[in-house]
């Protein structure tokens, strides 16, 4: 029998094969890869003694385009090459594995390639991911900007897909505030795609992390980066989605966030806006309405990240007793009024409301003219000068 540090050098070069032979997320692979281990799984797609063919849900057309995938594995020269640009290959049962992804069951990643020096199953734990419209508006880019940095700043690592639009900014944002962010692509990590980010995907992985569960040199497709989706919201506390259209891969997200348990958020935009509208109708449901990073911390983190307190600006009338504004109240707009009329109007007594009267007029609420009282006329930006001196 082997041992377990020889079955696992066998079973790293077979799952690097089978992320050349099958699809992201094929949970009818991921059943299988359970019930046979990854190097019988190689054999049987490998050797044509019948074992494949026993497998639940194998056809000879399935077989067939995997054995013709197969052919071409070579998964010593994939471990090879992700080596040489200082990546490596990261397992299931691996120290650095991060385990909220075996939430994902049958459908969780093979394996995933991995570039960048930060340890991927420490930052996973404390991350949340920031998506959203590749054509956002600048409200979207700056909003994801915003939520970025100030995540970052809190300790909390950003996770995105580096497409254009708001995944790029909510990485900018991160990196711009000298924190931690991570991108999930949907082809081989020493690809940039999109072309136009290969700077920014090289600046994370000099300062962050990049991962991906396609083997290196594989380039996107369209249902790449759906499946890619799951990755994203399984290994993250929470998704928030920044501008989403109702047909959009970041609903996508957020709705396999949903599914896994996580939380799930969204910034709100204009009720105008085709690109506020799947935002919205995630918020309709069972989103959490979030407008900037310390709410999204309360909501994700440990006891004692909250957010602070949303209220306006404090006004001077807002410091008065509940009796000397009632006072103030009496007052009317424009003339004066005796002492005895405003107890009356405030329901206090007379003795009450003239000592309460010259409180106020100490603070400069109100004048003393002749027997009568009067608001304090004071310059005010709205040009009301009700309650003087608010």
């Amino acid at each position: 029998m082997n041992s377990p540090s020889v079955r696992a050098g066998r079973e790293r070069p077979a799952r690097a094969a089978l992320t050349r032979i099958f699809e992201p997320g094929d949970e009818r692979a991921g059943r299988w890869l359970r019930e046979v281990g990854p190097v019988e799984l190689v054999r049987r797609l490998t050797v044509a003694d019948g074992s494949a063919e026993k497998l639940k849900g194998m056809t000879a057309t399935r077989l067939s385009g995997y054995r013709l995938r197969a052919s071409t594995a070579d998964p010593e020269r994939d471990l090879a090459d992700v080596a040489a640009v200082g990546g490596r290959f990261v397992c299931p049962g691996d120290p650095e594995w991060p385990s909220q992804l075996d939430d994902l069951s049958d459908a969780r990643p093979i394996g995933l390639w991995v570039r960048g020096r930060p340890d991927l199953r420490l930052w996973a734990l404390r991350s949340v991911a920031v998506v959203g419209a590749r054509a956002c508006t600048p409200y979207g880019a700056h909003m994801a900007a915003s939520i970025g940095a100030g995540l970052a700043e809190r300790g909390w690592v950003v996770v995105s897909g580096a497409a254009f639009g708001v995944d790029g900014a909510a990485h900018r944002g991160a990196l711009a505030a000298g924190g931690a962010t991570m991108a999930v692509l949907a082809c081989g990590v020493d690809v940039a795609y999109p072309r136009g980010h290969a700077e920014l995907i090289g600046r994370m992985v000099e300062q962050g992390l990049v991962i991906g569960e396609l083997p290196p040199s594989d380039h996107p497709t369209r249902s790449r980066f759906i499946l890619r989706n799951r990755v994203i919201a399984a290994l993250t506390r929470g998704t928030v989605v920044v501008e989403a259209e109702y047909r959009s891969g970041s609903l996508v997200t957020a709705r396999s966030a949903q599914r896994l348990g996580r939380y799930t958020m969204g910034v709100p935009g204009p009720a105008t806006s085709g690109l506020s509208a799947g935002v919205h109708e995630l918020l309709r449901g069972e989103g959490v309405l979030v407008t900037d990073a310390s709410e999204i911390a309360e909501l994700v983190g440990e006891i004692g990240d909250l957010a602070p307190a949303r209220r306006g600006p404090v006004l001077p009338r807002d410091l008065l007793d509940h009796v000397s504004a009632r006072v103030l109240d009496a007052l009317p707009r424009k003339g004066t009024v005796e002492g005895r009329d405003v107890a009356r109007t405030a329901g206090t007594s007379t003795d009450e409301a003239l000592g309460r009267l010259y409180e106020l007029h100490s603070l400069g609420f109100v004048e003393r003219e002749g027997d009568g009282w009067q608001l304090t006329v004071a310059p005010t930006r709205n040009g009301d000068a009700r309650r003087g001196g608010t």
